[in-house]
């Protein structure tokens, strides 16, 4: 019987880790900062991308992000309900 297959990366054909582009997207959304701030806080830091890559990450990962703050918060919603 064949073993099942792990879903594949979806990071697996970009040169940066997972880590970077979690931190950039996050960064865009969480905070009011547009595309060359985020690039120029990330240059800071010692990153060197182009404001053009934190649009393409975003645009690319945005509804991976967004399924895993859903899924949080729906687990922290059942928590508060069992408290009735």
């Amino acid at each position: 019987m064949p073993r099942p297959r792990k879903p594949a990366s979806p990071f697996r054909y970009l040169n940066s880790s997972p880590e970077v582009i979690r931190l950039v997207a996050l960064m865009y959304v969480r905070f009011p900062l547009s595309l060359r701030n985020v690039e120029e806080l990330l240059f800071e830091r010692g990153i060197d991308i182009c404001h053009e890559t934190v649009r393409l990450w975003w645009n690319r990962f945005r509804p991976l992000f967004a399924g895993e703050v859903r899924r949080k918060r729906v687990s922290h919603m059942r928590g508060f309900r069992h408290w009735r």
